[in-house]
């Protein structure tokens, strides 16, 4: 699904000589290169702080941690979505509230989201989901109507631009009131471990999250709030460094890869092609198909004999897993995420795809789906 041997090997030089230079001078935590890193993705994003941690996942808690958010306190965000988004509302004490999705983005739909809203909802957590953004413009304008904290999970869409009706841009994560992303490997800015961020204008929510993620503390030994100990370590900030400075020529690379499938699979009458939204540039962190009477499973097997892999994102909605079992879901609530997990198909989507692997793909998906 993804290529990072092959991603490594074009900027192999330069990676190599930021870890030897982290390993000559054992600055192993809070090194030179992650100050470095955390300022050149503050000027890349625009934005007044960004915050390194550990993972996309701390980076949700810390970021909830901040905010102040109190057991019981409701959080709506979509069933639609992997499980870290609602396992942090759950580990905290707080009440996920789930909702469906829009069938083109796949992102929260909004007038599902503000009918969910309760004098116990605080925040909300839309969902850039296969590097799309969510409809931020209607969120927050439902968010500035109740009151709420909107927390971005930019996790699958950094590097995305939004753009405002009135033609104001800006990236993915830096609309809401606080923005959390994550390094994993795969993702669109990945390094060779874990790692994540968070980002935020807000200054006194930054200094926050910077005690939180530190152990609670502003100076040494001195412990204000509960932390917890959420680093990103030095070598991944030096493999970030050299990272940042090609994510944008990487998101057009995966466009033009979507470009060799949407031609491949226009008109298919079984096939529906990624939805571009206006609003919103589309950096694919996934490319992912909707099917109709195809039998999914049997396309993976076809696909997988020809050395071709594929995933299913996500095969069960939060909503019907066994951890966020809750007697006001049911099966049937959620349509068009349940039509979603039922029918989706992602195929390999990364910075190394040539024209003829693409074709080779799209050929044999065509070749299965007569």
């Amino acid at each position: 699904m993804v290529d990072l041997k092959g991603q490594y090997q074009k900027i192999k030089t330069e990676v190599d000589a930021g870890i030897q230079e982290v390993i000559n001078n054992t600055a192993f935590i809070n090194g030179p290169a992650v100050k470095e890193f955390q300022a050149d993705l503050e000027a890349y994003l625009g934005v007044k702080h960004v915050i390194p941690c550990a993972n996309g996942t701390d980076a949700l808690q810390i970021a909830m941690m901040a905010l102040g958010l109190k057991p019981g306190d409701e959080v709506i965000t979509a069933s639609f979505t992997y499980v870290a988004t609602a396992e942090v509302i759950g580990l905290l004490g707080l009440t996920p509230v789930l909702v469906d999705v829009y069938p083109d983005t796949f992102c929260i739909d909004v007038k599902a989201m503000e009918k969910a809203i309760t004098p116990k909802t605080k925040a909300i957590v839309p969902v850039h989901l296969f590097g799309q953004c969510a409809d931020m413009e209607a969120i927050m304008q439902v968010a500035k109507k109740h009151n709420l904290a909107v927390i971005e999970d930019v996790a699958q869409a950094i590097g995305a631009d939004y753009t405002f009706a009135n033609g104001t841009k800006v990236k993915a994560g830096t609309v809401g009131t606080i923005g959390c992303t994550s390094f994993f490997p795969s993702k669109n800015l990945g390094c060779y471990g874990d790692g994540g961020a968070i980002y935020t204008n807000d200054e006194e929510l930054a200094k926050k999250c910077k005690m939180i993620a530190h152990h609670g503390q502003s100076v040494q030994y001195v412990h204000d709030v509960l932390g917890v100990n959420s680093r990103l370590d030095t070598l991944q900030a030096a493999i970030l460094k050299v990272k940042l400075k090609r994510l944008d020529e990487y998101a057009a690379a995966r466009n033009r890869a979507a470009a060799h499938y949407d031609k491949a699979f226009a008109g298919h009458a079984k096939i529906k092609t990624p939805f571009r939204s206006k609003s919103s540039t589309h950096v694919f962190h996934q490319y992912t198909l909707q099917l109709t009477g195809i039998d999914r499973n049997k396309l993976r097997e076809f696909l997988a004999s020809k050395d071709i892999p594929s995933m299913i994102y996500y095969p069960i909605p939060l909503h019907m897993q066994k951890a966020y079992a809750s007697p006001l879901y049911k099966e049937g609530d959620f349509p068009v995420t349940e039509k979603l997990c039922a029918s989706v198909l992602s195929l390999p989507m990364h910075t190394e795809l040539d024209e003829q692997t693409l074709s080779y793909i799209s050929t044999s998906v065509l070749e299965f789906c007569k």
